[in-house]
């Protein structure tokens, strides 16, 4: 009979070891809780065989203790699963490569920074681009494109002699062809081809022009890039609901979205580090951008229409700053404080930034 009873119970085992060991996987707490019932149950024949009375209610009590907290630590882990599995798995799996790459988590109001910050495994640039491109699905076109005030544009009506010098100076491969104004776009033409007509017979051909390629603002950086694909390297030209052109994008445009800024040979970088904890920065600067060079979160705002630093600027002030407001943004592990150094028109032109230690909430405006 013992034999048989020995052979059962390793059929028994053999059976649910598979079962048994992906119970342990998934409630480890489970099994600290049934070897904490057999030790008290030891400890507690133990102390009866050296005579020593143990009343059983407190045994009793504390086992019914444990099986209420660990039925309460259960259903918080299942309601914390339930509350995961609503977020995108896109946004959590983001969220888990970011945390491997040492990209500071958000923090809430009552939480600690860490006292030591994570090691580095990867490098800035590294972590940077991972970044860039995790994110490059959540971006709007318009934190990416070139902005209408700053899209360099040929004039069929200017002087074939300033069209030449135009074309010259600006450092780009493609040019929008417009008549007048930048809405009354004719074609995109590529800056030889339009070089070689200026030259040739002193003004451009349009039988030479590409059809523009057009956009919707609203439409995704993902779709997006199907189009850039299919312009073989031209610019896509962004247009609001009433066709007005609102800015261009170029292969080049997303590229700095995932690694950083290159600036032309014409233009400054937005973001110039001026000293420890202190930065120079053009109104202009993308949000996305600059938190990483900043490492910090909480300037961007998909909810918000604004894609820039001077965006961001206005929305807190209300109203157009002048030179020498500033406001703070608080976080758990630094505060970081904006005062506007230069205002060019109804624009903000220049902010410098200086990253504080953290401190207790302040009021955001400060008239300076």
């Amino acid at each position: 009979i013992m034999m048989i009873a020995v052979i059962i119970a390793v059929g028994v085992m053999l059976v649910a070891s598979k079962p048994l060991a992906r119970f342990i996987g998934a409630h480890p707490t489970v099994v600290v809780l049934c070897l904490g019932f057999l030790l008290t149950i030891g400890f507690s024949l133990l102390a009866e065989g050296f005579h020593f009375s143990v009343p059983k209610g407190y045994l009793y009590a504390a086992i019914g203790f444990s099986v209420v907290i660990e039925a309460l630590n259960q259903l918080a882990r299942r309601n914390m699963k339930r509350l995961e599995s609503r977020r995108p798995l896109r946004e959590r799996t983001a969220e888990g490569i970011l945390r491997m790459l040492g990209k500071r988590p958000l923090l809430g109001p009552d939480d600690e920074p860490p006292e030591e910050p994570p090691e580095q495994v990867f490098e800035d640039e590294e972590r940077y681009m991972v970044s860039g491109v995790l994110t490059l699905a959540d971006r709007s076109i318009h934190s990416i494109m070139t902005p209408r005030a700053d899209v360099s544009w040929i004039d069929l009506d200017d002087d074939p002699a300033v069209l030449r010098q135009q074309i010259v100076k600006a450092p780009h491969s493609f040019f929008p062809v417009c008549r007048g104004t930048l809405d009354e776009v004719i074609g995109v033409g590529r800056a030889k081809e339009l070089i070689a007509d200026l030259i040739s017979v002193g003004r451009i051909r349009l039988s030479r022009l590409r059809d523009p390629i057009v956009v919707h603002e609203s439409i995704g950086v993902l779709r997006l890039l199907e189009t850039l694909k299919r312009s073989r390297g031209q610019l896509v030209m962004v247009t609001d609901e009433f066709g007005t052109i609102q800015g261009v994008v170029t292969p080049i445009d997303v590229f700095e979205a995932i690694a950083g800024e290159f600036p032309d040979e014409d233009e400054a970088p937005d973001i110039v580090e001026d000293g420890d904890d202190r930065w120079r920065v053009d109104g202009a600067a993308d949000l996305h951008h600059l938190e990483q060079v900043l490492k910090t979160e909480g300037l961007v705002d998909d909810e918000e229409g604004y894609s820039t630093l001077a965006g961001y600027l206005l929305e807190r002030f209300g109203r157009l700053p002048e030179a020498g407001d500033t406001c703070e943004l608080n976080q758990p592990h630094a505060t970081y404080r904006f005062k506007v150094l230069t205002i060019d028109g109804r624009r903000i032109a220049s902010v410098e930034i200086e990253r504080l230690p953290p401190s207790a909430p302040v009021d955001e405006e400060d008239g300076g």
